[in-house]
């Protein structure tokens, strides 16, 4: 199965997620999905989503200093992306309870 299309419409959510706690560049940012389990997550396809964030203006990217080498780009929440974490929350609820109800209950006999 490949686990990247099953990502692709969870990832956004999961980013608005982390970033409500407090800003976070783009490799930090996969270093904490990691953290989270999701290590599957390359560079190569979390930039683009926090692009395409920036571009919904549901997040917004600061550069800021570093102790350790050049600026670094920091991605925080704006109030569209508060409200459509809530909505993603909702909608998550929901379909992780029925995907769930199903996997179980396709486990009686």
């Amino acid at each position: 199965m490949d686990t990247t299309q099953m990502l692709k419409g969870l990832l956004e959510g999961c980013i608005l997620k982390i970033i409500q706690k407090k800003s976070v560049y783009g490799y930090e940012m996969i270093t904490l999905l990691s953290e989270y389990g999701l290590n599957m997550v390359s560079e190569g396809s979390i930039y683009p989503v926090l692009l395409k964030l920036q571009k919904q203006q549901l997040i917004i990217g600061e550069m800021h200093p570093s102790t350790d080498g050049p600026k670094r780009k920091y991605y925080s929440l704006t109030s569209a992306g508060k409200t459509y974490l809530l909505q993603f929350e909702k909608q998550w609820s929901l379909i992780s309870t029925g995907v769930n109800n199903i996997l179980e209950k396709g486990n009686e006999g």
